[in-house]
């Protein structure tokens, strides 16, 4: 990929991957390189994209923050409040 094309992935990724029909908005490796195939008719394996990624954009992996589905906030600042001060006492 050339100087301008890598520009115009980097403004692409940076829209999201629900902007391309993904039901996450968590890019991997596989969904960048099926945008690259897409929008530039380039086809990379993934490992490679993972290059252009971090060589090119400077791009670094990132790890989702993990939040419960069946978390209750109002439970839970309630027993940071209340329960874990005793918890620390003991």
């Amino acid at each position: 990929m050339n100087r301008q094309q890598l520009r115009r992935l980097e403004r692409l990724l940076l829209k999201g991957p629900i902007q391309f029909g993904f039901e996450t908005d968590l890019w991997t490796t596989e969904r960048v390189a099926w945008v690259i195939e897409e929008k530039f008719g380039i086809k990379y394996h993934p490992d490679h994209v993972r290059l252009i990624l971090r060589n090119s954009l400077n791009f670094s992996p990132q790890k989702p923050e993990g939040i419960a589905r069946q978390r209750d906030e109002k439970k839970r600042r309630n027993w940071v409040k209340n329960v874990l001060p005793e918890v620390k006492k003991s």
